[in-house]
């Protein structure tokens, strides 16, 4: 949906419930799309989004709704409801979706649904709650549709059709009498193959499959190696448990792109942090924004040691911010591109040096590059600062465009290392590199930046 048609059906909707058009609003969110609708509701208000839902028709469609809906609409319209409500909706989901709703509610209001709910059902969402929320466990579906590896193509066709409520997509997955995963069909094997064969004489035997405890950011990486449309996941003793399917490793590949771009921001994890009040968005971007004013308050303490020179030669003080930043700049590039390789898997262990060395190169060529006319461009300064009376000598003046030249060098290239060096070390330790392309990156290099700055000045200078 675009953004103009949104706008157009969130003021169609506000005018039909200001007329009280409630027959009109039933039939209109009836023939809106469940994920449409989920979309309109981010521009509601909190009334609006309470009264819209108790007019969805059937407890399908809710469900549905709900399952698309952000955290904190859910936990507004779950909070709303009667439990018996609660319940019957939830019987029309998906085992997984209760489960990724369940986490969202208190302890207490979890135990209270799972007691209501059929013992059957409860045991197979309380499974899954069992499983962390970003892990294969936490998402993968467990009523998969399998077959026994002794079946006929002709028999496999006839417990397809007859399947209605199982996830099952393009993929069969077959198994002993155990329940054991040995094999895999498609779809398109079946219609190609003779009926009288068995799926055991077609199936492929070599099935990738994850553990539960594989984390979802794996899962995604995993099917998009691969490009499966489902993955399956088995126990330790290779018995199928459930499977993540297409829908759900689009969720995680949005999911964690949105957690990385907010943390290179320094905006921690929260996906949903645009929706939060403003107490819940200071408290989460304070203490990212605290790495740099601490950062800040070094490089002011840095440049307050070299008061004297800055004040002979006040021309210094007009480049500190080009240091700065393009050694912050260059530094976010290499540390982003690295992040991404780490996450993908196309840095490596194998390739570290080598992107390590790459990296340097980058930074020193364009740091030589931007130098050198940054260097021209100075001198043309520090002669014009002379010609106006400031007691520059011309001697200064090359020393001084020196200084600037031979900083900005040195500052991209340390700059482009600690780029490249910060975001492998955060993944040695197991923390997310993401982490390194936020503040810390940047405040880094604008005090080390500076200090080598003034330092090479000072040591011009005084030559």
């Amino acid at each position: 949906m675009r953004n103009n048609e949104v706008i157009l059906l969130v003021d169609t909707y506000r005018k039909l419930h200001r007329r009280g058009a409630k027959i009109n609003l039933i039939n209109i969110i009836d023939k809106t799309h469940h994920a449409d609708l989920a979309l309109l509701f981010r521009s509601f208000t909190i009334h609006e989004r309470l009264y819209f839902f108790s007019l969805i028709k059937g407890n399908e469609k809710k469900g549905e709704v709900l399952s698309e809906l952000d955290d904190s609409f859910i936990v507004e319209i779950l909070q709303s409801l009667k439990r018996p409500d609660v319940i019957q909706i939830f019987r029309e989901m998906d085992y997984d979706d209760e489960s990724d709703i369940l986490h969202l509610l208190p302890e207490e209001e979890q135990q209270e649904l799972l007691k209501l709910m059929k013992d059957d059902e409860s045991r197979e969402v309380e499974a899954l709650m069992k499983y962390a929320e970003d892990t294969a466990g936490g998402i993968m579906n467990p009523e998969v549709f399998r077959l026994f590896e002794d079946y006929t193509i002709a028999r496999a066709t006839e417990e397809i059709q007859k399947s209605t409520d199982t996830e099952m997509v393009f993929y069969i997955y077959v198994t002993d009498e155990r329940n054991h995963l040995v094999g895999v069909v498609s779809l398109r094997q079946l219609i190609l193959n003779d009926p009288k064969k068995k799926l055991s004489d077609i199936m492929v035997e070599d099935v990738i499959s994850i553990p539960p405890e594989t984390d979802q950011e794996e899962v995604a990486r995993i099917a998009s190696r691969y490009n499966f449309i489902a993955v399956p996941v088995v126990d330790d003793e290779n018995k199928l448990i459930g499977v993540v399917t297409v829908d759900d490793i689009i969720d995680v590949l949005r999911e964690e792109a949105t957690e990385d771009l907010l943390q290179m921001a320094g905006l921690g994890r929260d996906t949903d942090i645009i929706l939060k009040s403003t107490w819940e968005t200071i408290k989460k971007r304070f203490p990212w924004l605290m790495a740099t004013y601490i950062g800040g308050l070094i490089a002011a303490l840095v440049i307050g040691v070299f008061h004297d020179l800055l004040s002979t030669f006040i021309v210094l003080m007009s480049f500190i911010p080009i240091i700065a930043g393009m050694g912050g700049n260059i530094g976010t590039q290499s540390s982003t591109i690295i992040t991404r390789g780490l996450l993908s898997g196309r840095v490596n262990p194998d390739t570290i040096r080598k992107i390590i060395s790459k990296e340097l190169q980058v930074g020193l060529t364009l740091g030589l590059i931007y130098g050198i006319g940054l260097g021209g461009i100075a001198f043309l300064m520090t002669f014009v600062f002379h010609s106006s009376g400031y007691d520059y000598s011309l001697i200064n003046c090359i020393e001084l465009s020196t200084a600037i030249a031979i900083a900005i060098v040195i500052a991209m290239s340390l700059a482009t290392f600690a780029g490249t060096l910060l975001p492998i070390i955060f993944s040695k330790m197991k923390i997310d590199p993401a982490i390194a392309t936020g503040p810390l990156v940047t405040t880094t290099i604008d005090i080390f930046g500076i200090l080598i700055y003034l330092l090479i000045a000072t040591g011009l200078v005084n030559i």
